[in-house]
């Protein structure tokens, strides 16, 4: 298993095999935050899809930080990607790829990217 960083809000993710415990950090997190058990489902949802594409597409894997604001639990995934467009349709049932971003944008509340200093963060936000 991979560790959580310093503060046990963040855990970083490199590989495939990653992923079991990336959605079992989210989940923990969330739980504890005080998410409502039906929307931490959804949360491990997008997080699984946005640590996917990091992992299909990018290099070096990518960083989950989860954390509380008032009346919202918001979740970063930051990855050494490129910008990620939002305001997707979802793509055709014979569409091969194309519906993680899609999929994030209807099961959270809010979602944004930004470049920061270690690359590419996608925020999702979901009000407790």
């Amino acid at each position: 298993m991979i560790e959580p960083n310093s503060g046990s809000d963040s855990l970083g993710y490199h590989v495939p095999g990653d992923l079991a415990d990336v959605r079992a950090f989210v989940a923990a997190r969330a739980t504890a935050i005080g998410l409502p058990a039906r929307r931490v489902e959804l949360l491990v949802l997008a997080v699984s899809e946005l640590a996917t594409n990091t992992l299909q597409h990018t290099r070096g894997g990518g960083v989950v930080r989860v954390f509380a604001q008032p009346g919202v639990l918001v979740c970063d995934v930051v990855d050494q990607g490129a910008a990620r467009r939002l305001g997707r349709s979802m793509p055709a049932a014979d569409a091969v790829g194309g519906r993680g971003l899609a999929i994030v944008e209807r099961v959270c509340d809010e979602v944004e990217t930004s470049a920061v200093p270690e690359g590419t963060r996608v925020r999702i936000r979901l009000r407790l």
